[in-house]
């Protein structure tokens, strides 16, 4: 009777530590649970942190924009009335035109010129969309006639298609028959470098042999333009720099300008100024830049 009492008290002992082992393994796996739970935690803490920075961000950049577009609407209507009284005359050149075109007899720098260049070229073209010069030109041209129109401003484009053989020095004189106030040539720029980028205005010098009485007004308009047009577009902004070697610069008698929109051997240039949403920025800021011109009293 003893050995089966001391059979029965070692089985029960065998039992109980058995239990104790799996009840402490259970609470060492109950503890590394808690542990992986606390650190996911941390972890769904740190996404909702990063979220709601995020969320701020969207509204600070929403609000940014609503502001801009404010000053936008702001400053049309303190110049739209002024402009509608006036109905200024633009004259619109978009620069260059097909390659099929045989443009390559040439024409004098400048009135009394013996310095000859070309009468025209293809321009250059998008190293990353494909799309020439004079395409671009020609889109945001018609863009920019139907916007100032829009403003009471009359418009004339030099060329309706890339087809029609239009030297530089004839451009100007249409402006000038036409008998414009002022006189903006639209251009894409190009690099060897691709990652030069940015917008820039061209105007002839206060030196100019041909145009030099032109230098003031132009140079205002060029920084008008320039301006607006990359506080629209976010493009970065070069500045407004000289050039008399221009024969679309030097026959014009109106205060003349080139913008030249962007870089399109730049792949964010190349790619914004093809995107539809940028091409209206663009357009509106171009369009700005004439208001603010003539509402400065030029």
């Amino acid at each position: 009777m003893k050995k089966k009492h001391i059979i029965i008290i070692g089985i029960l002992t065998v039992i109980l530590s058995c239990t104790m082992v799996h009840g402490v393994f259970q609470m060492k796996k109950i503890k590394e649970v808690k542990e992986e739970s606390g650190e996911l935690q941390q972890e769904i803490d740190k996404l909702k942190d990063e979220v709601n920075t995020l969320q701020e961000e969207k509204k600070k950049a929403e609000d940014k924009l609503q502001n801009i577009k404010a000053e936008e609407e702001k400053q049309k209507t303190e110049v739209e009335p002024v402009i509608k009284e006036m109905g200024r005359k633009i004259a619109i050149d978009p620069g260059h035109q097909s390659p099929n075109v045989n443009m390559s007899d040439k024409e004098p720098l400048g009135p009394g010129s013996t310095e000859m260049k070309v009468k025209a070229t293809g321009g250059t073209q998008g190293r990353f969309t494909g799309v020439p010069e004079y395409e671009l030109n020609m889109e945001i041209s018609r863009q920019l006639q139907t916007e100032l129109e829009k403003r009471g401003y009359q418009v004339m484009l030099t060329r309706q298609d890339h087809e029609t053989a239009i030297s530089n020095k004839e451009r100007a004189e249409l402006a000038t028959q036409w008998g414009a106030d002022i006189y903006v040539r639209i251009h894409g720029n190009g690099s060897e470098d691709a990652s030069v980028h940015g917008a820039m205005s061209m105007v002839p010098s206060k030196d100019n042999p041909f145009v030099a009485h032109l230098h003031e007004k132009s140079y205002a308009l060029g920084e008008a333009v320039i301006q607006a047009y990359c506080d629209s577009c976010g493009m970065k902004n070069n500045g407004v720099q000289i050039f008399d070697n221009m024969t679309g610069i030097n026959w014009s008698s109106v205060p003349v300008i080139i913008l030249e929109m962007g870089f399109m051997t730049n792949e964010t240039d190349d790619k914004n100024m093809q995107n539809a949403e940028y091409q209206e920025r663009m357009v509106q800021g171009i369009a700005n830049g004439i208001d603010h011109y003539f509402a400065a009293g030029n």
